[in-house]
């Protein structure tokens, strides 16, 4: 695929500079809603504009796909409408985009794109015709340089296109929803290697990052809602009782009913247990050149239904690793002299969102 027609597509990497580029919302696109959020420069510092949150109806998207473009049309025409949006910047779901590592020879090396593209079949399940990739450099030495590739279906991107022109908001790029929420909690220029998790209503995110790019991505079929089924079931009470007991009490051994600690832990276990498998995979694990990966730091949660009582605690100590809460104003306001108008809790299911709006600050 001509350079041309990549920017055209996917203007991840390449933005528009500063000086020509409109003020743009973050998206954040699931399969059940779409997050929004403004950022705004002010004389005091970055301030939180219009945000907000428009439910997905079931079917319309799935695992990233755009099933049912004239609805996904019909909200984003209304959410530019009612909230004003006339240009963002949008989120991808990992499940269609794959990555991998790559090192090029730099002797008889005329073009990087050219060479990355020539063994992108070697890589991806899909033929170069038919993608659409971008990289990122890790490192370099006098003779190679090590790169990350991102490739996506070119029919995914142009899916999401057509929704966006059609209902008429402009698409200023498209990014990878890590790497959207590895820019909001991560302090900026911190090169360290982190697992992030976000841990949302129906999915779980699973990242690591290193030398400011996103290594790895994987997603689990669990969350938040999954919990509250089983305390629902186990209990016989409804949806909604188990939801309030879950957030109640969480993973609290003192509570009234002592069997709710064990309800919940057998749900969380299955968590814990994927991120010990891919936690075991990058420390055991050789990269390209061989050499072993540089250890996780810190494991950073984040997403709606991570701030569960007592999980931090739970994954802490079962994992013999330390685990916090992400911080997703790390590196937009210091909260100790601007309170956002958005709670901590709330906040956490916003971090894909605010990165995606954070981008524009990048280049200040």
């Amino acid at each position: 695929m001509s350079l041309n027609l990549f920017n055209k597509f996917f203007n991840r990497f390449f933005p528009v500079p500063s000086f020509l580029a409109v003020p743009s919302f973050g998206l954040d696109i699931g399969d059940e809603s779409i997050k929004f959020i403004e950022l705004i420069n002010t004389k005091h510092g970055i301030r939180i504009g219009r945000h907000g949150e428009r439910t997905i109806p079931s079917g319309i998207i799935e695992s990233g796909k755009i099933k049912n473009p004239k609805q996904m049309e019909e909200i984003l025409s209304l959410l530019k409408k009612e909230i004003g949006i006339k240009s963002a910047r949008a989120s991808l779901l990992e499940d269609q985009v794959y990555l991998f590592k790559i090192r090029l020879e730099k002797t008889g090396l005329a073009h990087i794109r050219e060479s990355i593209e020539l063994s992108l079949e070697e890589h991806v399940p899909i033929p170069a015709s038919e993608a659409i990739f971008d990289y990122e450099f890790i490192s370099q030495d006098a003779q190679s340089l090590e790169l990350q590739v991102a490739v996506i279906p070119q029919n995914i991107i142009e899916s999401y296109l057509s929704i966006f022109q059609n209902s008429q908001i402009k698409i200023q790029s498209f990014e990878l929803e890590a790497q959207a929420i590895f820019r909001a909690v991560v302090r900026k220029g911190d090169m360290e290697t982190y697992m992030i998790v976000d841990f949302g209503e129906k999915r779980t995110g699973i990242f690591i990052v290193s030398r400011g790019v996103v290594m790895f991505t994987s997603t689990l079929d669990m969350g938040g809602i999954m919990l509250s089924k089983m305390i629902a079931q186990n209990f016989k009470i409804s949806f909604e009782e188990a939801e309030k007991m879950k957030r109640k009490y969480g993973l609290e051994r003192n509570t009234p009913n002592k069997e709710l600690f064990s309800v919940l832990l057998n749900s969380v276990s299955i968590l814990r247990d994927e991120l010990v498998k891919h936690f075991l995979y990058w420390h055991t694990h050789k990269d390209i050149e061989m050499e072993n990966n540089p250890p996780i730091k810190k494991i950073i949660l984040c997403g709606g239904d991570s701030n569960l009582i007592g999980l931090v605690e739970y994954l802490s100590i079962s994992m013999k690793h330390p685990v916090e809460m992400a911080n997703v104003w790390i590196n937009i306001v210091d909260t100790e002299k601007y309170i956002p108008d958005i709670n901590f809790k709330q906040a956490l299911s916003f971090a894909a969102t605010l990165g995606l709006a954070l981008r524009d600050f990048d280049k200040q």
